[in-house]
This record gives structure tokens, sequence and C-alpha cells, in this order.
């Protein structure tokens, strides 16, 4: 499987380029579907164009196919190259993500259970160091060390989907008729390689 560490190197720099703020490198998909996903966003609007994904994409694109052709693939096996928008229940990847979505409703799973606990569903209620202090309820509030989460994302609600208009509803009625596919209405664009 490809060293995400290494592939995050490469990739970061295209993302930069372009103003993008990158989000996440993940190799999903297995053995009988490799996909290289990587989500990035614009800093002032937290979102990507169909445009920006495929700006992106090209540019990772040129990049692997370059090491490729130097003998030197980082990704040994085909794979399917995805680039998109966090969209709006979004991973939760760095620590900045914790103090930016601060009110909303996260799902956290941790490395190791914490009091009795191996996932923890509340309102993020602000980071302080390296902690993230978590809201849930009449369960009190936890604080966990951001190093102690395995992974993490929004939970999909009414003030999420209010927070997170889109820039532009324009073009949305082309996919009123489209089939009812993930990657048919999402803003990604992808490559085989």
């Amino acid at each position: 499987m490809a060293d995400i560490a290494v592939l995050t190197a490469l990739i970061e720099p295209e993302a930069t380029a372009l103003g993008f703020d990158l989000v996440r490198v993940k190799m999903t998909g297995g053995k009988s579907d490799p996909t290289l996903q990587v989500m990035a966003e614009r800093p002032d609007t937290r979102q990507l164009t169909i445009d920006d994904c495929s700006a992106l994409s090209h540019r990772i694109s040129d990049v692997l196919d370059a090491l490729e052709a130097e003998g030197r693939d980082p990704i040994a096996e085909a794979y399917r190259l995805e680039v998109s928008s966090p969209g709006i229940d979004r991973p939760l990847t760095r620590l900045s993500d914790y103090a930016d979505w601060t009110g909303h409703e996260a799902r956290i799973r941790l490395v190791e259970p914490q009091d009795g606990r191996k996932q923890l569903t509340g309102n993020l209620a602000g980071v302080t160091d390296d902690r993230i202090a978590v809201d849930l309820g009449n369960h009190g509030t936890a604080t966990i060390a951001f190093a102690d989460i395995a992974s993490a994302k929004l939970v999909m609600t009414d003030r999420l989907i209010a927070a997170t208009a889109p820039l532009s509803t324009e073009g949305a009625d082309e996919f009123e008729d489209a089939p009812d596919d993930a990657d048919s209405v999402r803003a990604s664009a992808e490559d085989n390689h």
C-alpha cells in the first residue's frame, strides 16, 4: 500500500500553489478498487468548485505521472484519483478544524477507549493547546487529546447545512434528473491511473 506521508508531501505543494488547503489524503477501496482520495478547500469558502477539483486533479496527475516515468511511482498498483471538496459532513483532520467548527455536532472515534467509550458524539466546545472539548449534553464535557483521535467528522444537522450553504447553486438543476449516485453530484474530478 502507498505511503500516505510521501503522497501528502507530493500533493500538498500542488494544492498550495492553487491557493487551496489540503484537508486529507487517503487510500481507499483496498485491492479491488484502489482510490487515492484527495480532499482540499479554499481557505475563504471551505469549499471547492468543480473547476478547482479539475485543476488540482491535473496538477497531481502530472506530478505522479512524472514520477512513474522516472521509475519512482509512489503507488505501485493501478489506482483511481479522486479529488473533492470535503463536503458538508466533512472529516475533521487538523486540530484547527475542531476550533473552526466549534458549536457543531461531531462524531469522534478514539484510538483507545476512554472512560469506557470508544466513540463520542456531541457539540465541539473548543480547543485548548492540543486538547478538544466535546459537550456530551447530559453526560458533561469530555476533553480529549488530538493524538487520541482515530477519526472524526461533522454530523449532518440543519445548523451545519445552513453554515455550509453552497457558493453558488448555478448548474444544480442539471443534477435533478441524474441517477442517485454520489459521484454524479459531488464536486469531484476523477482520473484513472
